[in-house]
């Protein structure tokens, strides 16, 4: 490793706190062309057992500090060239540790277009602002009065005070040192003003709650933030950063440039010019700057946080419980245009579709009913999952009316509520096209709500992301950040679960680690021609697919009923020596010694250590022999919803229904209760103790209780608790079209009764 490179690998273990060793060998395997996932599962003696988590971060890290030693060593080149670089500024540089200090201490040696400082430096004027500043018992006017230079277009003085003054000024905004000074005080005690634009109240009435805001920055919560970015965005609202004024008129910042400058007001001849020197720094050259800079760091850190909240959410819905491998029936729920069913065997193949017309205008729901019965029968199916959009509850009654036929006739069918997101879009894809090309797109939808409810993971993977509706404001974050940040939790979620071989599609084969689309499609190709593998080795049968790829891929991919038991395990290729070593000790089969937990538990893992798998991997092993191809993911429930309650006219304060957490934000949670609108759990409401963050108490899928607590029928909002005990208060009478209520109990214990039900529709309003 270069000098450079084992500086990094120091201060990324000091970061993680862990040794150098260990960050030096993920650096080499990942710089090798390793995966994340491959990494941490199949080589934790390299790097001492690290995690995929301080992997990730570690990856992050890495692409960061590189960079910033790659810039770090241009503005060494440009400053030398200029014969600029002295021993001092040179130090400084190299221990730089952020891209911003690199930046403030290369800013007065950047090239940059003739400004107006340089302009006066060739007029001859720093001398002038050097004598000022040096002696302020200087009389100004007297001083300059040598300076005019008719050649240079000095005619007066005044021109050639306003000359060297802008040298000076931009001599004091270009201190590194200040710079870094005001920009950490402004981002500590900094206040973040909205106000709504004249005229705009009306048509921003979304934005109302930052019409006259004002908060500290740097504590300004993300889901805030970027609400006030995107009002701003919207020509809504004007954003500004203030200091708390102090010392009469005189900003604090500018209290900061005069001490920097050793400037001091004592009534001298050109102590009022000084004065004005730094007053015009402030507000001409480094206010903009820096208020511009501080809002983009607030909206960097928003936007990461979202982000994160995004990943989260999404690794929670990726890694639902699946259904399983039974025959399922998909309903795509509509009115009008009727209700698309389809109908997959347990593995996910389409068997047969037809459309039904049992609501308005056709009602022809007995004949939809017999339809969906005979399809059911016909199928062998044992479960119904039914699209959430328009029509659900209307077609989740259907359904029931079916499973009750279906038990008279002997059979137990299941129906259950899915979330249909991004379904439509999958539809209308490209992949889908290529998996179902004579299917109708509607129909299509149905078959992936089917699907999502077998197994979530394997055919969410084919939606965007962003389609899945669990992010926040996920429209406004950086597409690239949040692209890699869900690129990677899509990847930690396939390669955690597994992939069986022979069943997977392009979709999902392409996040197993170490593949790509062009392999995936090579491997769908290999399986058209020759059937299905019989084992892992074949895969370096497949075009483009060479032995390390193999390594990378190989322990992520499963093949059920193979020649070899291990090969559905997540036993790497390269360790089955190892099984077979255990094996030959005690002179077994291979195969007898999957699943027998009880011999297994009495085996140490150190006894079959050697030089290349060592007690980590020995113990993973074991521990997969006993349960080979383990699922991480829960056991399968899902949420009943209440009969009757199907719209929000429906709802009443104090109802406790069930429901599915659909989102989590940082200001709470968002609930499906079977009405097609979400309701909110706030923060405050999640839990009878203080929660800090709501993913300590609820994640995305989870089955939870909740009593309403208000009802906004106009806006759509509803508020929900997950404190039980919470009393509701009639609101007045006045309320038209809406039942709204109030907690007898405060969020916290000293706030009034009414503030928990404010709150939720005051971040519903704001969120929803």
């Amino acid at each position: 490793m270069t000098m450079i490179s084992n500086d990094i690998a120091v201060r990324i273990a000091t970061e993680l706190d862990v040794e150098p060793r260990q960050v030096e060998a993920a650096m080499t395997l990942l710089d090798g062309g390793a995966t994340v996932p491959f990494v941490a599962r199949y080589r934790k003696e390299a790097t001492g057992g690290l995690d995929d988590g301080q992997l990730r971060t570690l990856e992050e890290r890495m692409r960061y500090l590189r960079e910033l030693d790659e810039r770090r060593l241009t503005i060494l080149e440009s400053v030398n060239e200029q014969g600029k670089l002295s021993p001092e500024l040179e130090q400084q540089i190299r221990d730089a540790t952020t891209k911003q200090r690199l930046e403030d201490l290369y800013l007065p040696f950047r090239k940059k277009r003739r400004t107006k400082a340089q302009i006066a430096r060739e007029a001859g004027l720093e001398p002038l602002g050097d004598r000022l500043l040096s002696d302020p018992t200087l009389d100004p006017d007297t001083t300059a009065a040598s300076f005019i230079n008719d050649e240079h277009g000095i005619a007066t003085t005044r021109d050639a005070l306003d000359g060297a003054r802008q040298i000076l000024m931009e001599r004091f905004a270009e201190n590194a040192e200040l710079v870094g000074r005001l920009r950490d005080r402004l981002w500590t005690d900094g206040l973040l003003r909205a106000e709504v634009v004249n005229g705009k109240e009306q048509e921003g009435a979304k934005f109302s709650d930052y019409f006259d805001h004002q908060e500290p920055l740097c504590r300004a919560p993300s889901h805030r933030a970027l609400a006030m970015f995107r009002g701003r965005n919207e020509g809504v609202l004007t954003l500004r950063l203030e200091l708390p004024e102090t010392e009469g008129d005189v900003h604090p910042a500018e209290v900061d440039i005069a001490h920097a400058a050793g400037i001091k007001d004592q009534g001298r001849a050109a102590d009022r010019w000084l004065r004005d020197v730094v007053r015009w720094t402030w507000r001409v050259k480094l206010y903009t700057h820096l208020e511009t800079e501080l809002l983009g760091r607030l909206r960097e850190r928003a936007e990461g946080e979202a982000i994160q909240v995004f990943a989260a959410n999404l690794k929670d819905l990726l890694l639902a419980a699946p259904a399983g491998a039974q025959p399922t029936l998909g309903l795509d729920p509509g009115l009008r245009t009727g209700v698309k069913v389809a109908a997959i065997d347990a593995t996910g193949k389409f068997l047969a579709h037809d459309t039904i017309y049992p609501h308005a205008p056709k009602n022809q729901w007995a004949d939809a009913v017999n339809v969906l019965v005979a399809l059911c029968e016909r199928c062998d199916i044992g479960l119904i999952a039914i699209g959430n959009g328009t029509a659900s509850r209307e077609t989740d009654r259907l359904a029931g009316d079916v499973v009750k036929q279906l038990a008279v006739r002997g059979r137990q069918v299941s129906k259950i509520i899915v979330s249909e997101a991004g379904a439509s879009v999958y539809s209308a894809s490209a992949l889908a096209a290529s998996e179902f090309p004579d299917l109708d797109v509607t129909i299509r939808g149905a078959v992936s709500i089917a699907r999502r409810l077998q197994d979530p993971l394997a055919e969410l993977v084919k939606i965007d992301p962003k389609s899945i509706g669990v992010g926040q404001y996920q429209h406004d974050v950086s597409q690239m950040q949040l692209s890699r940040s869900l690129d990677t939790v899509i990847e930690d979620c396939v390669n955690g679960v597994g992939v069986d071989l022979n069943t997977a599609s392009s979709a999902l084969l392409r996040r197993v680690s170490g593949l790509n689309a062009n392999l995936a499609d090579s491997i769908i190709a290999w399986r058209d021609q020759h059937g299905a593998f019989d084992e892992r080795r074949q895969l370096l049968e497949v075009s483009r697919l060479g032995p390390r790829t193999f390594e990378q891929c190989a322990g992520f991919l499963r093949i059920r009923e193979g020649r070899n038991a291990l090969d559905a395990s997540s036993v790497h290729p390269e360790a089955y020596p190892v099984v077979e070593r255990i094996a030959n000790r005690y002179q077994r089969q291979v195969g007898s010694l999957v699943g027998d937990a009880a011999f297994l538990g009495q085996l140490k893992a150190v006894d079959f250590t050697d030089e290349q798998f060592g007690l980590p991997t020995v113990t993973d092993i074991l521990k997969e022999l006993v349960k080979p191809g383990r699922d991480p993911r829960p056991e399968f429930n899902f949420a009943r919803f209440q009969d009757g309650v199907e719209e929000l006219k429906d709802l009443r304060a104090g109802m406790v229904l069930e429901g599915a957490v659909t989102n989590v934000t940082h200001f709470g949670a968002f609930v499906d209760i079977g009405v097609h609108q979400d309701g909110l759990v706030h923060i405050s409401a999640l839990s009878h103790t203080f929660v800090k963050d709501p993913r300590e108490v609820v994640k995305a899928g989870d089955i939870v209780r909740v009593k309403v607590m208000d009802v906004d029928i106009p806006r759509k909002r509803i508020a929900l608790s997950m404190r039980l005990d919470d009393d509701v208060v009639e609101r007045a009478a006045e309320d038209k079209g809406r039942s709204r209520r109030t907690p007898s109990r405060a969020p916290q214990e000293d706030k009034p009764a009414g503030a928990l039900a404010a709150a939720l529709l005051k971040a519903g309003a704001r969120e929803q």
